[in-house]
């Protein structure tokens, strides 16, 4: 592939493109492509007009990620500022109430202010959701007890070859921080649900989740956030201390003294030896326990 060879953009389109600056590990290899489309139209013209064979991958805010070393073959998508809109829904409009209408560049965070400030309740989860609303709808996420398919009326993607869809919930196919979003969908926005609620209480209890997640998670460090699902009846964090994994270390990634199911990368970590972590405390648990940890951060790319 070259310049001359890809679709004509009205976005940005750079060959080669560092990825590490754009994921919270701050470790991996560069894209083949990086596509930053204008606008919805440049996205949908983008994906019709490039080669089929070639695959296309959607980045976030990259908190929930570990791109390898190698880096991303084919291209990879990053929905900025134009999908990153958050609107109220009116009753006449869809004919629901306490809706909002998110881009999927828009960050958890931001949804859960605009739901506050509207007086919708049930959103407040979102406040301890590190990533944006494509990728939260992308893996279902979860927190403090609810999850996206708690609140999902329907999402809009785009399909690899170019056509915008609207997926029901129920299209979705939703389970634990999984979805069966047709391959190569990019999510570019969704249409969520909450219920009538009072504002001051609504910010009461993000204020709490808020506080919550700084006592007791590594926010300040370069993390990708929980690593590992929570296995039935089970909490991941106990079984990896049980395991005596915690401050254990590889390279320059540590399991966190502070929260044992995140990762941290303590200055030099590459993308190699944070998944050798992760796959080391996944042996050790399961030989202390009989307890097979499985990944929740997504793991994407070539090893180097």
């Amino acid at each position: 592939m070259t310049v001359a060879t890809m679709p004509q953009v009205r976005g940005k389109l750079t060959e080669n493109a560092a990825l590490a600056p754009l994921v919270w590990f701050k470790s991996g290899g560069t894209a083949q492509w990086l596509f930053e489309p204008k606008d919805l139209d440049d996205l949908q013209q983008f994906l019709r007009e490039l080669d089929s064979g070639i695959a296309v991958w959607p980045l976030g805010l990259g908190s929930n990620l570990i791109i390898r070393d190698g880096g991303i073959q084919g291209v990879v998508i990053r929905l900025g500022k134009a999908f990153a809109g958050i609107e109220t829904v009116s009753k006449g409009t869809f004919d629901i109430d306490d809706a909002l209408v998110c881009g999927a560049g828009a960050p958890g965070i931001s949804a859960a202010s605009m739901a506050r400030d509207h007086g919708i309740a049930g959103m407040e989860f979102l406040r301890g959701i590190p990533g944006t609303i494509g990728g939260a709808v992308r893996m279902n996420a979860g927190a403090y007890g609810r999850e996206v398919a708690d609140i999902l009326e329907s999402a809009d993607v785009v399909l690899r070859n170019g056509e915008l869809r609207t997926l029901a919930l129920a299209d979705v196919g939703y389970s634990y921080r999984h979805s069966q979003l047709p391959e190569g969908a990019i999510v570019v926005s969704a249409r969520l649900r909450g219920e009538s609620g009072d504002p001051e209480t609504i910010g009461a209890e993000m204020k709490r989740i808020a506080e919550e997640r700084e006592a007791s998670q590594p926010l300040r460090t370069k993390t990708g956030g929980s690593t590992f699902k929570n296995p039935d009846g089970k909490k991941a964090w106990q079984l990896v201390d049980e395991a005596g994994c915690r401050g254990l270390q590889m390279g320059q990634a540590q399991v966190s003294e502070k929260h044992c199911n995140f990762l941290i990368n303590l200055g030099g970590a590459t993308s190699s030896d944070i998944e050798a972590l992760g796959e080391e405390v996944r042996k050790r648990v399961k030989a202390h326990s009989g307890v097979e940890l499985h990944w929740e951060i997504q793991r994407v790319g070539d090893v180097a």
